[in-house]
């Protein structure tokens, strides 16, 4: 159905979309190739939020040679008006013979009517070229389009011997330099990293992206049942951040705002925070991947409740003993049949540490 023409163009328009893997959100990353008599006409990819889409960018530099060539997508175009016009009736304007495209638009604005206006007007369209690779691109897209809540990755500094602090509470630093900075890469393409008040107290972190170069911060979300977070504290320090709490402390919830913070009052029947409903707000906010930076209770109630897609653990070379502190706090098996099943998506080096991709099943 596909040639090796056909994958090496869209290897291309998907190397194109990973260019915009810091800033879309909350939009999809994408990338187009415009192919005409076996040369490349025009090229672009989705850039920024409100910016043109990466047909768009293709067609203008492709400009009367897009007529009849052909368009490789890595997701379908849109086809309603929202910051831009439809890049669906651009292809057809400019009258080009067919687009291959990696995935179908999880979005129900979307989903399936892009390809329809297409086919409509008579453009051969061929749609699963490369969509696994496609789907991982926007995970977090997906998610949020089909689940009503983002991509929740997890990620876990620990010793080798599943270690991430000492029993006194120090934890700066287990993993080297190489792991810290491979860290911030995950919160750049993250739309918002989370973290919990014990966090927030022991360690005052900024959980921002420092160490690599990229046009926006992650929206930071705090879990602060008793709002005990300090106003100075500096993750307050960004844009509107988010602190989930159960209690309707009037005077504290007044003076956190006055910082800037939104304090959200969201507790489950069991007084505490409800993860799940966090989630749906959350995708309300549009968030499409989020990180979760926390320590081991935390984490466990998120694993617990079933809400984390991906763990991401880097190991350092060290042995740190028992009574220092383990990654997770989860419950004891009784039967092996219980226990947690995960696929490993990708295990190596960063520096002196090892790090394991790994997913849910």
């Amino acid at each position: 159905m596909f040639s090796s023409d056909d994958h090496a163009y869209m290897s291309q328009a998907l190397q194109l979309a990973e260019k915009g893997l810091y800033t879309t959100s909350p939009n999809p990353r994408v990338g187009c190739v415009i192919v005409r008599d076996g040369k490349i006409a025009g090229s672009g990819w989705h850039v920024q939020t409100g910016q043109p889409h990466a047909e768009i960018n293709a067609l203008s530099i492709a400009g009367g040679s897009a007529q009849g060539a052909t368009v490789y997508l890595t997701l379908e175009p849109c086809s309603h008006y929202g910051r831009t016009h439809p890049c669906a009736e651009a292809l057809v304007r400019a009258k080009v013979a067919k687009v291959i495209i990696a995935m179908q638009d999880p979005n129900p604005l979307v989903a399936g009517k892009g390809i329809s206006l297409l086919e409509q007007s008579g453009i051969k369209v061929l749609v699963g070229l490369m969509e696994e690779r496609a789907k991982d691109l926007n995970v977090g897209f997906v998610s949020r389009m089909t689940n009503n809540r983002p991509w929740v990755r997890m990620k876990i500094a620990a010793s080798l011997d599943g270690k991430t602090a000492l029993n006194n509470g120090v934890s700066q630093w287990i993993t080297g330099e190489a792991a810290r900075h491979d860290g911030h890469r995950l919160r750049a393409r993250s739309c918002a990293v989370l973290t919990g008040i014990g966090t927030v107290i022991e360690d005052d972190p900024q959980l921002s992206v420092r160490f690599i170069e990229t046009s926006r911060q992650p929206l930071r979300i705090i879990i602060d049942r008793r709002l005990e977070i300090p106003t100075i504290a500096r993750i307050l320090r960004g844009e509107g951040e988010l602190i989930f709490t159960t209690t309707d402390n009037k005077e504290k919830i007044s003076a956190l705002k006055e910082v800037g913070a939104r304090p959200i009052i969201l507790p489950n029947r069991k007084g505490k925070i409800d993860l799940a409903g966090l989630m749906q707000i959350l995708a309300d906010f549009e968030i499409n991947e989020l990180l979760v930076e926390a320590g081991n209770r935390l984490s466990s109630a998120f694993i617990r409740e079933g809400l984390v897609d991906e763990l991401i653990i880097y190991l350092a070379p060290h042995l740190i003993g028992n009574r220092a502190m383990g990654m997770l706090q989860l419950p004891e098996l009784t039967d092996l049949s219980e226990k947690y099943n995960l696929k490993i998506k990708d295990l190596r080096m960063v520096g002196e540490d090892i790090r394991i991709m790994s997913r849910f099943l």
